[in-house]
């Protein structure tokens, strides 16, 4: 089994997620001159030269060789054109192709492609720009145990990743992880919205609610507790935290949460069949 270190990496596509995923590889010891990128965009591979030194091309197919891993970190919308660009390039050389991109299937990336190409289907979030993401990961039939070894060491540079045993099930860590950062976002808009019609100062409510969430996730993480427990443990018998519990239960908060992921899942889905 080759150690990361000895792979040949290959991006194609070279916007924010690619430039995440490079710079968690360089800060996992990978050298520049293992991995490169192609962009038709000057300004992004300008961007990803200056910043960690990988040679970066504008051609899909002029930096290939003879790759370990190739990623497809394209909009989903171009997939097809691209896949049909680097096909030969891709099983040639026998590469493991690793997808980032929303939407397109399995099936998808076998009929662009090959059948024979081993394939890791991706869905990653917006956190793993700061080294913080969360990864659902399937892999088609054709992916070896190395291989898998091998993906696990690359987007957990830039996070955690968690296998799924049914490829539907990545639709759900879409709805979940993919989608999820806005659902924070948005619960924590809220709160500083109110908090400054309440009376604080914008910049104090911001970095109020911030360390906040922030605290809570951490400690989430690190308590042996069930994050149900840790809601109890917050929660004192008619005190402040109580009455607002109660005013969520009052609105039908989980049923509000229940329905937004449940769209969120539809929404992927759906996404996934107009691609074929």
């Amino acid at each position: 089994m080759k150690k990361l270190t000895d792979l040949k990496v290959r991006f194609v596509g070279a916007g924010n997620m690619a430039a995440s995923l490079i710079g968690g590889l360089i800060k996992r010891g990978f050298l520049p001159s293992q991995i490169s990128a192609s962009d038709p965009g000057h300004h992004q591979r300008q961007l990803l030269t200056e910043k960690f030194g990988v040679h970066t091309y504008q051609g899909n197919n002029e930096h290939f060789g003879i790759p370990d891993v190739v990623i497809l970190a394209v909009k989903p919308q171009i997939m097809k054109i691209v896949t049909q660009d680097i096909k030969h390039s891709v099983v040639e050389t026998g590469a493991l192709v690793i997808s980032i991109a929303a939407g397109i299937k399995v099936e998808h990336l076998e009929k662009w492609l090959s059948q024979d190409v081993s394939i890791v289907r991706t869905m990653p979030n917006t956190p793993a720009l700061i080294g913080e993401g969360a990864t659902g990961l399937f892999a088609n039939n054709k992916v070896s145990k190395e291989q898998r070894h091998l993906t696990e060491g690359i987007m957990d540079s830039v996070g955690i990743s968690h296998w799924v045993d049914e490829e539907f099930k990545i639709d759900i860590v879409t709805a979940l992880s993919g989608s999820g950062p806005a659902y924070f976002f948005l619960f924590m808009e809220y709160m500083q919205k109110t908090a400054i019609e309440l009376g604080l100062k914008p910049d104090v409510a911001a970095k109020l609610v911030e360390q906040t969430a922030l605290g809570s996730a951490i400690l989430a993480q690190r308590s042996a507790d069930d994050i149900s427990v840790l809601r109890e443990k917050v929660t004192s018998p008619k005190g402040t935290t109580e009455s607002a519990l109660i005013s969520f239960n009052n609105n039908k908060l989980e049923r509000t949460i229940k329905q937004a992921i449940e769209a969120a899942y539809e929404r992927s889905v759906q996404l996934s069949k107009d691609f074929l």
